[in-house]
């Protein structure tokens, strides 16, 4: 699908191409042993060139150099689905979390929950089952059982997944029996909220769609209007509470009749594997990040101990 940008730059087309990257096989770590090889070959596979890795200015590339470069201990509780919500619990009050019904890392043959529920791993994205019964349940649950056989975070270097725990979290299913809830992806820089990326219809026609925290859509798919949240102000806000002291973050969102709802944290977009086109997109979206570098030092006071003192 082609999508037209205008965010007060030259007006530049960006052709959006969506794979489920983590579910391909593994590079041969064993084979390939070095992490700056195996992510330059997974950039060049994907974007037909090398990254630069010592001089980023791409959007994609920085997300490689973080890869490579970047061991903060405080993404790894923001990635854990379980320990995340604990912390956007503290740094955003209770009425933002969604409820755990179950948590652990050995399904139970015979839950007592309610259904529909959504089935998730705690450890990785892109892993998730809606169930909206026990039939449906026992089914998903054997096809989970292969998940933490995966080496989640491994093959595409993402380091905080490889620090979290492998587990499995349920949760009350929040979308609708065919359409799964329309998901509010924050962009944030330094601590500022810069775009907010809506998916919908992620089941059946999925496409995203981005505005600016004025609401003025600054992608374009055809004649597509998607009235802002009602809660848009709260989510921009919420969301550079929950990046406060990175350099850039995504943190996603959902609203469930009119309630915002926290989802996750990222720091590893598509694995910086997503091509643009032209080329030109992906260096202004780098530019964000590079003017967050840049800028004065950011807080880095542990994640744990801000959502103690907040």
């Amino acid at each position: 699908m082609r999508f037209c940008v205008d965010w007060n730059w030259p007006r530049i087309c960006v052709v959006s191409r969506q794979m489920n990257l983590r579910n391909l096989p593994s590079l041969p770590h064993w084979l390939i042993p070095s992490s700056r090889l195996r992510i330059g070959l997974t950039y060049l596979w994907r974007h037909g060139r090398l990254p630069n890795i010592s001089s980023p200015r791409r959007f994609t590339e920085l997300v490689q150099r973080r890869k490579l470069a970047d061991r903060d201990p405080r993404m790894a509780p923001l990635v854990n689905k379980v320990t995340a919500k604990t912390i956007a619990s503290r740094l955003l009050g209770d009425d933002w979390i969604i409820p755990t019904l179950w948590t652990g890392n050995s399904l139970p043959h015979d839950p007592d929950w309610q259904y529909p529920v959504m089935l998730k791993a705690s450890h990785g994205c892109n892993q998730n089952i809606v169930c909206h019964n026990k039939r449906e349940y026992d089914l998903a649950r054997r096809r989970a059982s292969n998940w933490p056989l995966k080496a989640y975070g491994l093959w595409l270097d993402e380091w905080a997944y490889q620090q979290v725990p492998k587990g499995f979290i349920v949760e009350p299913y929040i979308g609708e029996k065919t359409a799964l809830p329309v998901d509010y992806k924050v962009y944030v820089f330094g601590g500022t909220a810069a775009l907010m990326q809506v998916h919908i219809e992620r089941q059946q026609r999925h496409r995203w769609i981005l505005f600016n925290r004025q609401w003025k859509q600054v992608s374009q798919i055809g004649e597509c209007f998607i009235p802002p949240p009602i809660n848009l102000a709260r989510m921009f806000e919420a969301a550079e509470r929950m990046a406060s002291g990175f350099d850039f973050a995504r943190v996603d969102f959902y609203e469930i009749d009119g309630i915002p709802k926290f989802g996750e944290v990222t720091f590893y977009p598509g694995s910086g594997l997503d091509r643009f086109d032209p080329p030109e997109l992906d260096m202004e979206i780098g530019a964000l990040w590079l003017n967050a570098l840049e800028s004065d030092p950011i807080d880095s006071e542990p994640l744990e101990e801000q959502a103690v003192a907040a």
